[in-house]
């Protein structure tokens, strides 16, 4: 079975892209063989600054070393060596996969079954050629259980040394291993405290205390970026567990979410379902439910070393992942590839499955029945990775909703690290004779997966600038549903039946869209002159740097202020707007020079777009648009004001109608109305603060009079809604580069 995989991974390994992450992989590598090979203080200085410095070493190094073989210099040569070892590396997890359910349930039948399903998980199978990062874990996580239950089946101080040294080097991948070394702990402490002698309390303690010892040595000495401060680089580590250098994007059931505060609770296991087949699910619930079985009728069976305790380990482990995944607030992001490792436990339950309906049937053919059931779902399971090869990293099961292709490419992330660019690459060659072809330069587009020869005739850049060549973008995401986009696209790239990509010419979609832009008055004016078609936002910057572009940076920030909170996805609503903050780089070409972003803002009515742009020192600058879709009648709102008596008298008379403060300024001047209004509203009950606010204690609106509001015949009006919650006071006013220019602060109503 091995030497088929084998064969097979030789017949398809090159059929795979690279992932964008293979570059910051290479560096961690790169920089842990120089730490080792003695240029320490560089090698150091340069560990420090990768987010990913803290796992990975024990894979990366071995990997950077083959980049190291001479002759191995071609970027295609090396990526299809580092795909070849990772794939390599996870069937050795298939064969201890093997090993553990053969020791497990003495059947060899069933342990071949168990060591296929593993391998045929269609996304991990995919993953296992260009992830060197979860896949890795996971191939350390199935090895290091089969440790662990040899350890307590022989009870043996070197057993579990060896188990601790397995352990180690798991956390080293992934911190995340930690989980399995509390595991092993706890079961050895349950055997402490139910020991039956004087011997097998100090056998419990001397091997407990063996493992943990070996696996902090194996985590300390194989992570070289501790060496210098074991205890302040360890406290650094555990600080950054719940924090990323990215916001991470996750589409999931139709909403981007963007939170800081982790993932939804039902997050992990919808993406567990809709992506694992559901023979391989349907077997680990029956083997979970077996076991919690047998475990409520033989209770004391529990605090023995056995296959029970061991298979209730295998069910708590993933139940305890995502729990804490939710507690902890960690982020998970691209579907679920940072938890792959919890499908070493699935598998096993699944066999523990497979064997409870062949113990529940008994006989030769009710037992050959359950083989033949195993056998269907594999073969399923090859149908389904061979239908849509080489994808299988977008695999989802029947359970999915797939009325359209469309329904499934909106509700949830598809080809996240864009594999599938090599394939669209490779048919835009294809269709053309051999001259240069410029792509535009986004992420996700690993040219070392092409042949050299197809190297050469691309061109990856964002700067356009010869009307020779043949020019093409690759709009991601929101660009891709223009309607105008109809006419220009030249491909559209399917991946297992959901359109991924829209490609398009470059220099003739960007150019009409820059004349159009021209023809009409921008709505602000700025570093770039931003312009309105429908719902579309085009930034224009005549003479703007390349290195603006390629870099990424400075970022664009564009905030959408709907009419109606409703119109938010769930998890923007507490924030009040949209965020569509993008790189320059992803949604933007330089045209002879001059700078070109299209942005698709969405399709609910919008008050408000706030966008500019900014790096790590700041904000550069900034524009408030008001689209007036929703706006109230402004001359009716100034009639109904004037009637009343005001709250406060400044610069501007402030009105409370409702739940809404009106601004009035009669014969404003264009000082007065540019200024920015600041409004900050303090609750009567600080409870009722949205999360992201109760550390400054109020609420802030500020806005501008473009944003909410309007000058008629000279006359300054502004409306702005106040929240639901009682309030105790609200304090506004105006301010510019100088300062405040005025302000007062009032109590909104009697009684609040």
């Amino acid at each position: 079975m091995c030497a088929l995989f084998l064969l097979a991974a030789t017949l398809v390994i090159d059929d795979y892209g690279v992932s964008p992450d293979e570059a910051y992989q290479r560096a961690v590598g790169q920089a842990a063989l120089d730490y080792l090979a003695g240029d320490g203080e560089r090698a150091l200085k340069q560990l420090s600054h990768f987010h990913d410095r803290y796992y990975g070493a024990v894979i990366e190094a071995p990997l950077a070393l083959l980049e190291r073989i001479p002759g191995l210099e071609d970027p295609r040569d090396i990526s299809l060596g580092r795909n070849a070892f990772t794939h390599l590396f996870f069937l050795v997890g298939g064969v201890f996969c093997y090993l553990l359910v053969l020791r497990l349930f003495h059947s060899r039948p069933l342990a071949l079954l168990a060591m296929i399903l593993f391998l045929l998980h269609p996304r991990i199978y995919a993953h296992s050629f260009f992830n060197s990062k979860d896949v890795p874990f996971l191939t350390m996580f199935m090895i290091s259980l089969y440790l662990a239950h040899r350890a307590f089946r022989r009870d043996t101080l070197g057993a579990f040394l060896l188990c601790g040294a397995g352990v180690g080097l798991l956390m080293n991948l992934r911190i995340m291993g930690v989980v399995l070394f509390a595991a092993v702990l706890a079961l050895r402490a349950l055997d402490l405290a139910f020991a039956g002698s004087v011997g097998e309390r100090k056998r419990a303690l001397l091997t407990g205390g063996g493992f943990a010892l070996a696996a902090m040595l194996t985590y300390y000495a194989s992570l070289p970026v501790l060496w210098t401060d074991p205890a302040g680089r360890f406290a650094e580590l555990v600080q950054s567990l719940g924090s990323h250098p990215h916001q991470p994007l996750n589409l999931f059931r139709g909403e981007w979410l963007y939170s800081a505060d982790g993932p939804p609770f039902d997050y992990v296991p919808v993406w567990v379902g809709i992506t694992t087949p559901p023979a391989t699910l349907l077997l680990a619930l029956i083997g979970t439910v077996a076991l919690a079985w047998r475990a409520l009728r033989h209770p004391r069976h529990l605090i023995r070393n056995g296959p029970l305790r061991f298979g209730l380990l295998l069910a708590a482990l993933p139940a305890v992942t995502v729990a804490a995944v939710v507690v902890l607030e960690n982020h998970v992001y691209e579907h679920w590839r940072q938890l792959y490792f919890l499908c070493a436990p699935l598998l096993l339950l699944a066999a523990f499955g497979l064997h409870g309906i062949m113990g529940f049937a008994g006989g030769r053919w009710p037992r050959m029945g359950a083989y033949a059931l195993a056998g269907a779902a594999i073969v399923v399971a090859l149908v389904s990775m061979a239908r849509i090869h080489p994808h299988q990293n977008s695999y989802f099961t029947v359970l999915t909703d797939r009325t359209t292709p469309e329904r499934l490419v909106s509700r949830y992330h598809m080809d996240t690290w864009q594999l599938s660019t090599r394939e669209l690459l490779i048919d835009i060659l294809d269709d053309h004779s051999p001259r240069d072809i410029q792509i535009a330069n986004l992420s996700g587009i690993r040219m070392q997966s092409l042949s050299p020869n197809d190297r050469e005739r691309l061109a990856v850049t964002n700067d356009f600038r010869s009307a020779e060549r043949t020019f093409y973008g690759i709009p991601l995401g929101q660009s891709c549903r223009d309607p105008r986009l109809s006419g220009a696209a030249v491909y559209t790239l399917r991946l297992y039946s959901s359109t991924l990509y829209c490609v398009v010419d470059a220099a003739a979609y960007f150019g009409d869209r820059r004349r159009a832009a021209l023809a009409t008055e921008p709505l602000s004016r700025s570093v770039y002159d931003i312009y309105r078609d429908g719902r579309t936002l085009t930034y224009l910057r005549d003479g703007c740097p390349l290195d603006d572009i390629e870099e990424g940076w400075p970022r664009f920030f564009l905030h959408v202020v709907p009419v109606a909170d409703k119109d938010l996805p769930s998890r923007r609503r507490e924030y009040g707007f949209d965020n569509l903050d993008h790189y320059l780089r992803h949604y933007a070409v330089r045209l002879d020079g001059n700078c070109v972003v299209v942005m698709r803002l969405p399709d609910y009515p919008i008050a408000v777009v706030r966008t500019g742009q900014f790096t790590g020192d700041g904000v550069l600058w900034e524009a408030d648009i008001a689209f007036g879709e929703g706006a109230p009648d402004y001359a009716a709102v100034r009639r109904e004001a004037l009637a009343g008596e005001p709250l406060a008298h400044s610069v501007y008379d402030i009105h409370l109608a409702g739940r809404a403060l009106t601004y009035l300024r009669d014969g404003c001047t264009d000082e007065e109305a540019e200024a920015r209004f600041f409004l900050h509203v303090f609750p009567a009950d600080e409870d009722d603060l949205p999360p992201h606010r109760e550390q400054y204690g109020f609420d802030n609106l500020d806005f501008t009079l473009a944003a909410r509001g309007a000058r008629i015949d000279g006359n300054c009006v502004a409306v702005v809604p106040l929240p639901d919650y009682p309030i105790a006071t609200v304090r506004t006013g105006q301010y510019d580069d100088t300062g405040t220019l005025w302000q007062e602060e009032f109590a909104p109503a009697d009684g609040e």
